[in-house]
């Protein structure tokens, strides 16, 4: 098995403008998620997308692969197709892309390594993770991103909003009578599904809930998901940031 990870790392945030190269203890994020990919054995190998010269610049500053993309893109999954197309190596096989989120620095190789393994499955088109919500504040916020998923594994459905309705039962309580799961934002894909999910046309569920994924199963393409117990802790704002520094 041999699995490529991407980390894309866009500069020009909206709500936090070069996050990418914020310090945290000393190391700049994309650093630290780079080194807690590299950690991750079963990882072939890790570039990181950029579309700033200074990002990558700086990642090969500290040892680290790196390529341009453009500033077009509207999601990490099309800046991993871009990378994936335009790196020197991309005729080696793999079988497996992986999109790790560029700000999350305390990422766990063994979270990487759960979604991987998912493509030992032939079927498996696309994987991902979700960990178990036992908070009903989690369970009511719509930053917060739920699953369900079958018997064989697959997700059902995603939504902001949680999912399955408990009848008869206090939503607050709701926790207790059913194993509901938040969405981890890491994604696996084969090539030909990565080359193929980024062309298709926004879809209806994807515009009401903002999550591409929808889009990608509304198309017919399978997502695996693996229950994972590591916390999963991104920073989309400075304030996040000086959270997370205080935490430590």
């Amino acid at each position: 098995m041999r699995a490529l990870g991407i980390i894309p790392a866009r500069y020009a945030s909206t709500r936090f403008p070069g996050k990418p190269l914020a310090v945290i203890d000393g190391k700049s994020m994309i650093r630290r998620v780079f080194e807690q990919a590299m950690s991750c054995e079963a990882l072939s190998r890790v570039i990181v997308a950029t579309e700033d010269e200074s990002i990558l610049k700086h990642v090969e500053q500290f040892g680290g692969k790196a390529v341009m993309t453009g500033t077009h893109h509207l999601s990490g999954t099309e800046r991993c197709n871009e990378a994936y197309d335009n790196i020197p190596e991309q005729g080696d096989h793999y079988d497996a892309i992986i999109n790790i989120q560029g700000d999350e620095p305390y990422i766990h190789p063994d979270q990487i390594n759960q979604v991987i393994r998912c493509f030992e499955d032939e079927k498996v088109m696309i994987a991902s993770l979700m960990k178990r919500i036992t908070s009903a504040d989690d369970l009511s916020n719509p930053n917060v991103v739920k699953v369900i998923t079958g018997i064989n594994g697959n997700a059902l459905y995603f939504s902001r909003t949680a999912i399955p309705y408990i009848r008869g039962t206090d939503r607050v309580d709701w926790p207790g009578h059913f194993s509901f799961f938040r969405h981890i934002g890491i994604y696996g894909y084969r090539p030909g599904t990565l080359a193929v999910i980024v062309k298709l046309p926004r879809s209806l569920l994807e515009t009401a809930e903002s999550l591409e994924q929808l889009r990608w199963m509304e198309n017919g393409y399978n997502i695996r998901m693996k229950e994972t117990s590591f916390d999963s802790i991104s920073v989309d704002t400075p304030d996040d940031l000086l959270k997370l520094t205080n935490s430590k």
